[in-house]
């Protein structure tokens, strides 16, 4: 257990961050399969609005270096040749 009151409060953000986080991925994780299924399915109107979504959420998490921003460019870019096939 933390000793000093810094170390405490250094703690409690470390838990409260990794339950963010956590959240967080699980949401981008649940998106992309949500894309991955409408491309199967071949819904070409919902796919595009679940692509927006996952791509805004990566961007987003990209920005707070949750997700290292080459990965976001990197799925980004397989949406759009995704969404042009």
């Amino acid at each position: 257990m933390a000793n000093t009151k810094s170390a405490q409060k250094n703690h409690r953000k470390t838990v409260a961050r990794t339950l963010r986080n956590r959240s967080r991925k699980t949401r981008l994780k649940t998106l992309a399969k949500k894309v991955q299924a409408l491309a199967a399915a071949g819904d070409k109107e919902a796919l595009r609005a679940a692509a927006n979504e996952y791509i805004s959420a990566m961007d987003r998490a990209a920005k707070t270096n949750l997700v290292h921003s080459n990965k976001a460019n990197r799925t980004k870019a397989s949406m759009a040749k995704l969404l042009a096939a």
